[in-house]
């Protein structure tokens, strides 16, 4: 069994930082790919940036240049920097791991709301 854990959301106000922590564990193989999802009200799931066992990362169009997405995936963590917050980035916040190409994992999520 596989437990995916975020921490880190909260209220800020426009313009202000957070930063989201993941943590999976339990009987893990090998991650291969590890991604931030957010969900705001009424709206689909969507990818908000994810990172690759190389290295190599992917961001959504409207995060580009504020968010920063980092982690050791041989060591099952992941972070996200959330920098210069917007109204419309109140979301709930999702973990998703990838274990190999047909195991995928989501955590329960972490509320970031983005108000004055």
């Amino acid at each position: 069994q596989v437990q995916v854990v975020e921490s880190g959301g909260g209220l800020v106000q426009p313009g202000g930082s957070l930063r989201l922590s993941c943590v999976a564990s339990g009987t893990i193989s090998s991650i291969d790919v590890m991604g931030w999802y957010r969900q705001a009200p009424g709206m689909q799931r969507e990818l908000v940036a994810e990172i690759i066992d190389t290295g190599s990362t992917t961001y959504a169009g409207p995060v580009k240049g504020r968010f920063t997405i980092s982690g050791d995936i041989a060591k099952n963590t992941m972070y996200l920097q959330m920098n210069k917050l917007k109204p419309e980035g109140t979301a709930i916040y999702y973990c998703n791991v990838w274990d190999g190409p047909t195991r995928a994992y989501w955590g329960q999520g972490t509320q970031v709301t983005v108000s004055s």
